[in-house]
Order: C-alpha cells, then structure tokens, then sequence
C-alpha cells in the first residue's frame, strides 16, 4: 500500500546513472579521430604555405622594413595631397626605385679615360710595389727604428701575385659566386618594391590583423611587444642610414681633397659598406695606399689619418646615438643584437637580431620586475593612437 510513496525516490538514481554515462562522451569526443585528422590536415596547410612562401620571405621581411620606414611619407600623400592607397602607394615605389637606383647610375665611372688611368695606376702599383720612404729615417729618434720596420715588413706586390698565381682559379670562383650573389640581391630588391606596393596600399587592414592574430596569440600584451618592435627597427634604420650618409658624404670630400680618381663612387662605395663591421676602412685604406704609392706622401699622411680620426670614428658615435634613440633598450644589446644578426641570418640580420634580442630583454625584464601587463599595454594603446592621429588619423584606418 505505500509504493505510490516510494516511486519519486526511484527517479534519483536514474538521473544519476544519465549524468555518468554523457560525461566520459563528451571526453571522448574532443578526442574523437575526426578532430585529430582537422588538426593534422591545419598542421599540413601551414606547411605548405610555409614552403610556398619560402622563397619569397626575405623580399617580404625587406619589404616590410622599408614601408614602415617611410611610412610616414605615405601619410603625407594619402593627408596633404589627398592620394587614393593606390597612386600614393605607386608613387613611394616609383619614388624609392629612383632613390636607390639613380645614385648608382649617376655614380658609375662614365669616362674611359678614367677607368683607364685607375687601371693603370693599380698595375703600376703592383709593379712597382710600396715605395721606400726614405725619408722616413730622418725623422729624429724615431725615425731609423720605423725605417727599419717598414723595410722588414715591405711587400712586394709583384711577388704577391706570383704568390697567389696558383689560386686565381679558386679567386676566380669565389668572384663569379660574388658576383651572382649581387644579381640575387638586386633581384630580391626588385621583389621587395613590388610587394611594397601592397603593403603601402593595404597596410592599415594588414596591421589590424597582425594585432588581431596578435591579440590572440599573446593577448593584451602582444601591443606592447609590436610597439617595441617598431621602435627598435625604426632605431635601426636611423642608425644605419645615419652612418652610411655621413660616412659617404666624409669619404668622397676626403678622396676630392686628396685627388683620388671617382671621389663620388668611392664614396657610395664606403657609404654602402658602413654598415658592416669593417665598413668604410674597405675604401680609405686601398686609397692611403694608393696616394703612397703614387708618391703623394703628404696626402697619403692626410688620408689616412683623415680616415682613422675623422671617417672611422663617426661610425663609434652617430651609429649608437641613432639606435639607442629607437627604444630604451641598453646600447650594447642592440649592437650585440646587430653584429650577431648578421652572422647568424646575413645581412637582413642587422634588424632581425635588434628585435629579437630586444622583444627577449623586455619579456625577461618585465617578468622579473613584475611590471603591470594591463598598466603596460594601456599606455602602448594610448600612445598608438596618438600617433595614428598625428600621422593621418581616421582617413588611414
């Protein structure tokens, strides 16, 4: 007679015994072999993309470097002269075609005259080798003991070349291999003006979705680290465009004053090579020797120590000012960062290792100080879009 009574107890363990079994269900299906072959086929389509754009990822990460270098020129046609994306984006590539192009055409030795006296002169150089410098010896007491060394650690250039005469198959090699590598990178440049041109044009959609996937990735924090980056590249760039014009435009009045053959060339030549850890050494040093070898002893004298004093010791000072400007970043780290780079990823490495080192130095710094992510990332927000209001404000978003 109580049954009726006891029938809703019942229905407890019925509930339970539903709950036990859709639990182990659903576990099993975020396991389920149909996710597993979705993630293995997005692994493959990322590799795939990846080696596609293999080739190419070089003249994009120069390209990339060298709009958001003039970026700020861009603004100033979309703003002042009211551009569409496309012809002010054609007008920043034709114009950067020029800008790097026009100077080496202007600069190449034109007279036959002067190709022929330069060739001349070295052959007579070699010929004849390093001259005695006798007079050296009178100078008083120093001079008989630097004679003497000089005498001992004279070269003949003749007997040089005796010497290598055996190599110049390998020299020869080494030179074609020079050679094509300059055509590669000359090629890779053309590739990164065109694909700039993209860039140029879709640069505000393709800057959200970096932040985007960004955002999603790192989360808030990740608009700190992109500032950074900037920074440190735009300190970079300064940097090295800084010393290559400076040490240039020194170089080729140095070989004017001094009567050296191409003075404008050589001098793009050392503006050029400034950014290496030789640099400009590369063209006052042959030019010392070939004053000397002339018999120009007083301007051999000034070349170089016009080189040593004046060229070579502006790299020690504009160079560090310009890049530690880009961020508050320790000097040292961001020269380690650019003479390692280059070693380590070639020349492109001379902004790849700055950055690196420094997103590094700034998430190690940041964890061990316990700074503030929100506080941080609020600030770099903040002043994103203070400098997107100064360079163009809504018309670029």
């Amino acid at each position: 007679m109580n049954r009726p009574v006891d029938q809703p107890p019942a229905a407890h363990p019925t509930v339970t015994i539903v709950a036990a079994t859709t639990v182990p269900e659903a576990r099993n299906e975020g396991m389920s072999p149909t996710r597993l072959i979705g993630l293995l086929w997005l692994l493959g389509l990322v590799i795939g993309c990846l080696l596609i754009l293999r080739p190419f990822i070089s003249a994009l990460l120069w390209a990339a470097i060298l709009v958001f270098s003039t970026w700020p020129g861009f603004v100033l046609l979309r703003t002042r002269l009211r551009l569409s994306p496309g012809v002010a984006a054609g007008v920043m590539v034709v114009a950067e075609f020029f800008v790097i192009g026009l100077p080496l055409v202007l600069v190449a030795p034109k007279d036959r005259t002067a190709i022929d006296g330069l060739r001349e002169s070295l052959s007579g150089l070699v010929g004849r080798g390093l001259p005695d410098f006798g007079w050296i010896a009178s100078i008083p007491l120093i001079g008989p003991t630097l004679h003497s060394y000089w005498l001992h650690w004279q070269t003949d250039l003749s007997s040089l070349g005796e010497l290598v005469q055996p190599y110049m198959g390998s020299i020869a090699q080494m030179g074609l291999s020079l050679f094509l590598a300059v055509l590669s990178g000359i090629a890779e440049l053309l590739v990164a003006l065109v694909l700039a041109f993209f860039f140029y044009r879709d640069g505000p959609a393709l800057a959200d979705a970096a932040r985007r996937v960004s955002d999603r990735l790192a989360g808030p924090a990740s608009r700190r680290l992109f500032k950074l980056i900037g920074d440190v590249t735009r300190g970079v760039v300064y940097g090295l465009l800084g010393t290559a014009v400076v040490q240039g435009l020194m170089t080729a009045l140095g070989l004017w004053l001094a009567g050296v053959p191409q003075p404008v060339l050589f001098g793009v030549i050392a503006g050029v090579v400034s950014i290496l850890p030789v640099g400009a050494p590369l063209v006052w040093i042959p030019a010392t020797l070939w004053l000397l070898g002339q018999g120009s002893i007083g301007w051999g004298i000034f070349m170089g120590l016009y080189g040593a004093l004046g060229i070579s010791s502006v790299d020690n000072f504009i160079r560090p000012w310009l890049i530690s400007r880009g961020a508050d970043l320790p000097l040292l780290l961001t020269l380690l960062g650019a003479l390692g780079g280059v070693f380590a990823f070639g020349f492109l490495g001379l902004f790849l290792g700055p950055v690196l080192l420094a997103v590094g130095y700034t998430m190690l710094r940041d964890w061990m100080m316990g700074t503030d992510a929100e506080a941080a990332v609020k600030a770099a927000a903040a002043q994103e879009r203070a400098e997107a209001e100064a360079l163009g404000g809504p018309m670029l978003r």
